[in-house]
C-alpha cells in the first residue's frame, strides 16, 4: 500500500527512525481455557477461532526474533474487583466446578438469557444455566476447567505490563489470552470472560488521564461500559458498523457516555470493507480525539481482526496499513500499553502482530 500523502507521517521516512525498547509480558496459563467447540450462530464450531494456537504461534515468532519475553506477576483480586463484579469473579472462579459435580457436561454454554423486557429485568436464578445465562451474554463464550485460570493470568499480564509503564517504560505489550473487551462490569461474552486492557487502564488511572484506543474489528462494548460515567478515561474506538458486525447492539456513533463521563466515549464505526485509506483516515480523527483528551498514558486493546483475511471481521485492512496504524499510534507521542485483544487468521497471525508492532515501536 502506498500512504502517500497521508497527513504528515511518511511511509518511507528519510532517516532511520528511532526504535522503542518493548517490554512483552505473557502467561502460558493462557492454554489452559481450551474449550473444544463453541456454539456460533447456531452450529457448532471446532476448532474455536479463539484458542491456543493464536497466542502461542505468536510467543514463538517474538522468541525466533530474539524479542526477550518476561512472565507476569500474580496481582492479587483488587485490580480485578476495581473493574469486575465480585460476584462475577466468584461465578468464573466456582461456577463451573459446580456445573461438573452437578452433572454437567464438559462444555458449559448458556442456554437462557434474562431479556430487559422482562418484569423487573429478570431475576437470579439458583440454577448453574440459568446463572451462567445470567453473566454470559451468548453462546460463543464456553467455559471448561481451566478458563478461570487463564482469564485470572491474562489480568496478571496486563496488570504487569501496566505497573511497568507506570514505572517508566514507555512501552508495553500484554499478550493474553483470552481477549477481553467484550466483557464488561458484570458480564462476559464475545471470546472473554475478563477485561484486561480495562483492568490496566484502571489502574494507570490512578496516576492521571488514560485513553484507550481500541482497534479491534468489533466494538469494545465491555470496555465502553467500564468507563461510560468516568471522566479519568477517554474510550475511544474504530470498528466494523454494528448494523453489520457483533456485538451488534452497540457502538453506534450517538454513543458519547453519560454524566461525568459524557463526552469521553467516541465511537467511529466504518462500513464493511473498508480498507487502508478510509481506516486510516478514521483513525486520524480517533487521533486527534486522543490528543484532544491529553491523557498520560495510552491504553490500545489491539485487535489485529481488522486485517483483510481475518475470518471474523468485515474490514480490509492491508498489513503495510496494519503497521502504518501502529506508526499513527507512535506519533501520539505517550506512553502505551498494547493489550492484544481479537486476531484470528491463526496462520498470519504471528506476522500481523509483528508489522503492528514494528510501526508501534518505530513511529
Amino acid at each position: 500500500m502506498s500512504t502517500a500523502g497521508y497527513g504528515a507521517r511518511p511511509t518511507e521516512p528519510t532517516e532511520a527512525p528511532a526504535v522503542r525498547d518493548m517490554t512483552i509480558v505473557a502467561d502460558p496459563t493462557h492454554r489452559r481455557h481450551d474449550p473444544p467447540y463453541d456454539l456460533d450462530a447456531g452450529q457448532r464450531r471446532a476448532p474455536r477461532h479463539e484458542r491456543a494456537e493464536r497466542v502461542d504461534r505468536i510467543e514463538q515468532h517474538l522468541h525466533e526474533l530474539g524479542w526477550l519475553i518476561t512472565d507476569a506477576v500474580p496481582s492479587g483480586n483488587d485490580p480485578l474487583t476495581a473493574v469486575h463484579d465480585p460476584d462475577l469473579v466468584r461465578f468464573l472462579r466456582d461456577g463451573y466446578d459446580a456445573w461438573r459435580r452437578a452433572g454437567g457436561a464438559e462444555v458449559m454454554i448458556p442456554d437462557t438469557h434474562p431479556s430487559p423486557r422482562w418484569a423487573r429485568g429478570g431475576r437470579r436464578s439458583r440454577s448453574l444455566i440459568a446463572e451462567l445465562g445470567w453473566w454470559c451474554f451468548d453462546t460463543a463464550t464456553p467455559l471448561v476447567e481451566g478458563s478461570y485460570a487463564a482469564a485470572r493470568a491474562a489480568v496478571d499480564v496486563a496488570v504487569t505490563a501496566a505497573d511497568a509503564v507506570a514505572s517508566g517504560t514507555a512501552l508495553a505489550y500484554a499478550l493474553v489470552r483470552p481477549p477481553g473487551h467484550h466483557a464488561g462490569p458484570d458480564y462476559l461474552g464475545g471470546f472473554c470472560l475478563f477485561n484486561p486492557a480495562a483492568v490496566a487502564a484502571r489502574r494507570l488511572s490512578e496516576g492521571g488521564r488514560v485513553a484507550v484506543l481500541d482497534v479491534d474489528v468489533h466494538h469494545g462494548n465491555g470496555t465502553q461500559d467500564v468507563f461510560w460515567r468516568d471522566p479519568q478515561v477517554a474510550y475511544v474506538s474504530l470498528h466494523a458498523d454494528p448494523d453489520h458486525q457483533f456485538p451488534f447492539y452497540s457502538g453506534f456513533a450517538d454513543e458519547v457516555g453519560e454524566g461525568p463521563g459524557r463526552g469521553s466515549t467516541h465511537n467511529l464505526p466504518l462500513a464493511p470493507g473498508s480498507g487502508d485509506d478510509t481506516y486510516l483516515a478514521a483513525l486520524e480523527q480517533a487521533a486527534e480525539v486522543v490528543d484532544a483528551f491529553d491523557p498520560t498514558v495510552l491504553v490500545v486493546s489491539a485487535g489485529l481482526d481488522l486485517a483483510a483475511d481475518d475470518p471474523v471481521g468485515q474490514l480490509a485492512v492491508s498489513d503495510d496499513g496494519l503497521e502504518a496504524v501502529g506508526r499513527t499510534i507512535a506519533a501520539l507521542d505517550r506512553p502505551t500499553l498494547v493489550v492484544q485483544e481479537g486476531g484470528y487468521a491463526v496462520d498470519r497471525l504471528a506476522e500481523q502482530v509483528t508489522r503492528f508492532l514494528d510501526g508501534v515501536r518505530t513511529g
